[in-house]
């Protein structure tokens, strides 16, 4: 069988190649490479940098904050107070804990009441905050929080906890932000303080857009990241979900208060 004549140009590229000097193949190849490890680190290593760091490496702390703390719930298991008391991040020592206390209208965190005792018999700063759901009327859930968690002097405000847009998502962004802000008020009415908002940069950003919620001390969530990238005011950063503290098994959420001590004592809850 007569095999089949090779194109002229096909020949012509051959021929081309053949001639050419093995170190313009060796060039080219590294020159690939170089590109590619470009792609890969600018778009897949530098951008989640922080996060492998926390995850995999020591936990690392945002600098230019003295007032460190954590936020705790069940899934941290017994808490080792008197390690935790003596505990520090970037040397400065664990001021204030903050405490998931309730959830919906019928969930309340089996750690809770050992925690917030335990909290305030080791002298931290206290909180508690309340997660929110939308199958349930704001005001029978604010309800259930005011009837399950007692705030004293100089603990800090109540916490409003609504983030997840997924479930949120099914939702109009105007009765989101109605039962957020019905819970806010009616927990504002009973203790004289403005509750403290806590969620995620994008939640904030696009469903408590509304110029009510900037009266209200924002909680920030962001990780991995040298500063949150938020332009508005804020009190508290959740910089790490990766934490690392001595007495807390496991990892654990890290924060800051961005402000001074003094500022940060004029937010506690003071004796009527």
């Amino acid at each position: 069988m007569r095999r089949p004549r090779q194109k002229k140009s096909s020949r012509g590229f051959l021929r081309f190649l053949h001639r050419m000097p093995i170190w313009t193949f060796v060039l080219g190849g590294l020159a690939v490479a170089g590109l590619y490890s470009f792609v890969l680190f600018y778009f897949f290593v530098d951008p989640y940098s922080f996060q492998w760091k926390a995850i995999y490496g020591e936990p690392t702390y945002p600098e230019g904050y003295k007032i460190r703390g954590i936020d705790i719930s069940h899934y941290q298991n017994r808490i080792d107070w008197e390690q935790l008391r003596n505990a520090s991040m970037n040397n400065d020592p664990v001021t204030f804990v903050i405490i998931k206390a309730t959830e919906g209208v019928s969930l309340m965190d089996d750690n809770f009441n050992d925690n917030f005792y335990k909290a305030r018999k080791n002298g931290f700063v206290r909180g508690a905050y309340h997660f929110m759901t939308p199958d349930v009327p704001a005001r029978k859930q604010a309800e259930f929080f005011l009837h399950q968690v007692h705030l004293e002097e100089g603990d800090l405000p109540p916490v409003l906890d609504i983030e997840d847009k997924k479930k949120w998502a099914m939702m109009p962004k105007e009765e989101v932000q109605r039962m957020a802000l019905e819970w806010l008020l009616a927990v504002e009415e009973y203790y004289g303080v403005k509750p403290i908002i806590y969620s995620g940069l994008a939640f904030r950003r696009d469903i408590l857009n509304a110029r009510v919620f900037d009266e209200f001390p924002y909680w920030i969530a962001h990780y991995y990241v040298e500063k949150p990238a938020y332009e508005g005011k804020w009190a508290f950063w959740q910089h790490t979900d990766c934490g690392k503290v001595e007495g807390v098994r496991g990892t654990v959420d890290c924060d800051v208060f961005n402000g001074s001590a003094e500022e940060f004592s004029r937010l506690l809850i003071k004796e009527e």
